[in-house]
């Protein structure tokens, strides 16, 4: 089950062509996995654990525009022993057409330490709830 998150685009995320800057596209899949975790009930704002973006990756696919509602769709692709894929699909929110694709590898960080640790069960728990169904198990 994909988490959703609705952004407008501002003019600012946008270039002299007119279409969003790739930049922006960056920031959008942070908001989404911010709002990831908000929605699988994990707290970003203890210094102990915390979640650190190891790799990054985005293709675009089509443009977007200044004032367009757009849609970032947010799923775990993977989970490891001390990180975890997600994967998200951009797409425009009223005609679901998609405008690009990311991924985020994420490792669950000892913030004390700046060491990766193992995934904690409850943790695995709620991104199993959020993962992909693999085209093997349909």
């Amino acid at each position: 089950m994909a988490t959703v998150t609705d952004i407008r685009v501002r003019f600012c995320e946008t270039d002299a062509v007119g279409h969003v800057n790739n930049v922006s596209y960056f920031i959008y899949l942070e908001e989404a996995r911010v709002d990831f975790t908000k929605q699988i009930g994990l707290s970003l704002e203890t210094k102990d654990v915390t979640m650190a973006v190891v790799s990054l990756h985005c293709d675009f696919i089509a443009q977007a525009y200044f004032d367009q509602v757009i849609q970032v769709e947010t799923a775990v692709a993977k989970i490891g022993r001390k990180s975890f894929t997600l994967v998200h699909d951009i797409r425009d929110k009223e005609s679901q057409t998609l405008i690009a694709r990311g991924e985020s590898v994420v490792v669950w960080l000892n913030g004390e330490k700046n060491k990766a640790i193992p995934l904690d069960d409850d943790f695995i728990k709620k991104l199993e709830a959020h993962r992909l169904k693999d085209a093997s198990e349909s």
